[in-house]
């Protein structure tokens, strides 16, 4: 069973995802600084680089954004030319253009936007030019996946291209078409939006992390949503009325003495899961050290000596550190290259079930994930994806007096 656990304060709202009491996500967003991935706007360009093959493109905000040439050619690959042409011949200064913000601004660094556009509904992610319809993969039973495909393929229009969510699984055609209608009149309502708005613009905003968290990672007939706040509550209520008309079951106003974040242990989770140095039942530990351009994971046999052979304990270590590093890399939502330092094995059967089971930690994550295998030097790679910024600046902080290293000294004269 899920649990949605929502905290309200003055200025910010947090959201923590419990599946059986352990916290599996977690995301916080100030008033008023909602994150842009998902908006779209009216940009204008600025500049075009041919060097690049990229153009910057003002949406209205502090850094131009970064608009890339394969984020301009068809979304559908196979409609793509062979030699990608010049950015110059797609666009030009002064042109005005949509854009949908991919990723956040970090750093010096503009959003990145693409003119590949998606709007993601409860069943399926509408694409207005894609042209094919696509199933999540996670659907295993191929008789489904037919049913969907074929599905999809009735309703769309000849430009139109859908990908059938997960979720979408044995749903009825009614359910999924009501959905497309529904998101087919949220583009109509941005082209229009587009026509009368001088550039740049903002056309449509993405939920909020309680409304997406809701249309993502909730079920309306099982899931509890509890929520400090009376005003949320109806607000979540309204939201869940139009995504689930058929029902759900009702939002929870909580009216406890203590925090609900410390009512439902996920103050305590919390600040376990995001420490540096993370224990593992039976004694094992993590050691989970960030970097700009990767991350780095130790795992540490510590004080755990379960097992009747060094190869078993070993092993052993390692099917629990795999499965607790799939939890904390979707709660800490972390992104990029991530390098894990498993404790060496022997035998080859033996790696292949610790990828395994981190293979089977990660498939719960809505995030793509690939894990790429052993290196030479028997580290584990893998990469994952990332477009929002760390829980809206409510993650960890770098130590100003360390510098993130843990470690303070003086040089000898």
């Amino acid at each position: 069973m899920k649990q949605m656990i929502v905290h309200c304060t003055q200025h910010v709202t947090r959201m923590a995802l419990l599946e059986n009491g352990r916290l599996t996500e977690y995301a916080a967003e100030r008033d008023q600084q909602q994150g842009l991935v998902g908006s779209y706007y009216k940009g204008r360009v600025i500049n075009v680089l041919p060097g690049m093959q990229a153009a910057f493109v003002d949406i209205g905000q502090k850094k131009n954004a970064f608009l890339y040439v394969d984020d301009v050619l068809h979304p559908h690959l196979e409609k793509q030319p062979a030699v990608k042409p010049s950015i110059e011949t797609l666009l030009s200064p002064g042109e005005e253009i949509i854009v949908q913000v991919r990723k956040e601004p970090r750093g010096g660094k503009g959003a990145r936007v693409t003119t590949h556009y998606t709007l993601p509904g409860r069943w399926m992610v509408y694409m207005p030019y894609a042209e094919y319809v696509g199933v999540s993969k996670k659907i295993g039973r191929e008789s489904e996946r037919s049913r969907l495909k074929g599905i999809g393929e009735r309703l769309r229009r000849p430009e139109e291209g859908l990908i059938m969510r997960t979720v979408s699984e044995d749903e009825p055609v009614e359910a999924v078409e009501g959905d497309l209608a529904f998101l087919r009149s949220q583009w109509e309502l941005i082209l229009r939006k587009a026509e009368e708005a001088p550039a740049p613009a903002l056309l449509h905003v993405d939920l909020s992390i309680v409304q997406r968290f809701i249309r993502d990672a909730f079920d309306p007939l099982r899931d509890e949503l509890l929520i400090d706040s009376a005003e949320a509550v109806r607000e979540a209520e309204a939201f869940l009325s139009d995504m689930a008309p058929d029902g759900h079951k009702p939002v929870v106003l909580y009216r406890g003495q203590e925090s609900i974040f410390a009512a439902f242990g996920v103050q305590e989770q919390l600040q376990r899961s995001f420490s540096r140095k993370i224990m593992l039942q039976g004694g094992a530990t993590l050691i989970w050290d960030e970097t700009e351009a990767l991350t780095v994971i130790d795992v540490n046999t510590a004080q755990y000596t379960g097992g009747a052979t060094l190869e078993e304990t070993v092993t052993r270590t390692n099917l629990s550190a795999a499965e607790e590093i799939g939890r904390l890399i979707r709660l800490r939502d972390t992104g990029g290259i991530i390098i894990v330092d498993f404790i060496d094995m022997a035998e080859e059967e033996h790696r292949k079930l610790v990828m395994e089971r981190l293979q089977h930690a990660i498939d719960k994550d809505r995030t793509k994930t690939h894990i790429l295998g052993w290196t030479h030097l028997g580290l584990l790679e893998m990469t994952r994806k990332k477009a929002r910024q760390d829980s809206a600046g409510f993650g960890p902080v770098i130590c100003e007096c360390c510098g993130g290293t843990g470690k303070v000294g003086a040089w000898l004269e």
